[in-house]
């Protein structure tokens, strides 16, 4: 998992549960996509605020494409 920690101690990452997060603190967690199928039966990532990936064959690709793109654009030391 990759934790950014900004200068005023605020901390923010792409959610998973290897870290329990809540021993750092106060936790705010909100959603950042909506991984969903089309009408073809091939799924998008839809990113609050930001692109629509896709479209994939698989759930699997779709979550793939919108973590790499959270890294990428959304998880960054500024």
């Amino acid at each position: 998992m990759d934790l950014v920690i900004e200068p005023n101690g605020q901390a923010h990452c792409i959610y998973d549960e290897n870290i329990n997060l809540a021993a750092l603190g106060r936790l705010a967690i909100t959603r950042a996509s909506h991984v969903e199928p089309d009408d073809q039966g091939n799924w998008r990532a839809s990113i609050i605020g930001g692109p629509v990936l896709g479209p994939f064959v698989t759930r699997s690709q779709a979550l793939d494409a919108e973590q790499a793109w959270l890294k990428a654009n959304w998880l960054t030391t500024g």
